[in-house]
């Protein structure tokens, strides 16, 4: 190992969110076998994150790990103040050699989209946080998935943050303001939490809305029977020894299999009740 210090730095913008918190909780467990420690560095802003990584600056870190970019240009702040530091990204980056690595979201999104289209679903939308001129890989995914099949995306829906509460305004806005005949019949969502908030906004909207609804990230909570949700599962035990492999190491593993996640498939993606195993699920009674 190339690295004596015992301490990592993990930095990550939100903690509380599902996916980061899975994913401290892999990194925690896989540094702890390396007889390593984390040191979190939290920050949601570009000046809480140069004031993090300056108080960071005494200690004997060994690198750095990110969870989730506090702001943009986090990669190049992270440079000039702790220039001695490595970096690994388990999380989108765009900066210009930035070490990268995350599931491969663009064949999640296909494998999303050919399960909704395998419904027979013909209107179909896509949920993301912000609005970008760029989608996310999961979207962009998704998209060319309904390309095949020669169907474009009906609606681009936009929740603003990565908060249920903000996914579930920007979905029941949307039944709102749609006309019945022209509502969507499915929905593929850029996490699993936006999926939570969409699927509860078309359980109190009523009126006869059924709208089938699938997610990316697999969160916990996506299995119990509230939500039964249809979601793509990244392989997070593989994405963080890679991560780290790199970072202490600087081994990485060209043949990328640590980008391979798997398709959970359970109730959401078919929009309303399904005689059969469904009858025994608590879901069944909210579509």
């Amino acid at each position: 190992m190339s690295v004596h210090s015992p301490l990592i730095g993990i930095v990550s913008d939100d903690v509380s969110h599902p996916h980061s918190m899975h994913m401290l909780k892999e990194v925690t467990r896989q540094l702890s076998a390396r007889d390593l420690l984390p040191v979190l560095l939290c920050a949601a802003t570009r000046e809480d994150f140069q004031v993090a990584l300056r108080n960071a600056a005494s200690l004997p870190l060994g690198g750095l790990l990110f969870l989730s970019s506090p702001c943009r240009g986090a990669q190049d702040i992270a440079a000039h103040l702790l220039p001695s530091l490595r970096a690994v990204h388990l999380c989108p980056n765009d900066s210009a050699g930035a070490d990268v690595v995350v599931a491969d979201a663009y064949h999640a999104g296909q494998q999303l989209g050919a399960l909704l289209l395998s419904q027979g679903h013909q209107r179909l939308g896509a949920m993301q946080v912000q609005a970008s001129d760029t989608p996310p890989r999961q979207v962009q995914g998704f998209i060319a998935s309904l390309q095949v099949e020669d169907k474009t995306l009906h609606a681009a829906l936009h929740a603003g943050a990565l908060h249920r509460e903000q996914a579930y305004q920007a979905m029941m806005a949307y039944l709102k303001k749609t006309r019945a005949a022209e509502r969507i019949n499915a929905l593929m969502c850029e996490y699993d939490e936006l999926a939570f908030g969409a699927l509860q906004a078309v359980r109190d909207f009523g009126q006869g809305a059924h709208i089938a609804v699938v997610g990316f990230d697999d969160a916990d909570e996506a299995r119990g029977s509230t939500w039964h949700l249809s979601s793509w599962a990244p392989r997070r035990d593989l994405l963080v020894t890679e991560a780290l492999n790199r970072l202490l190491d600087q081994r990485p593993d060209h043949s990328r299999a640590w980008q391979q996640g798997e398709l959970q498939v359970r109730h959401s993606h078919h929009g309303k009740y399904v005689p059969g195993e469904m009858s025994q699920c608590g879901c069944a009674i909210r579509h």
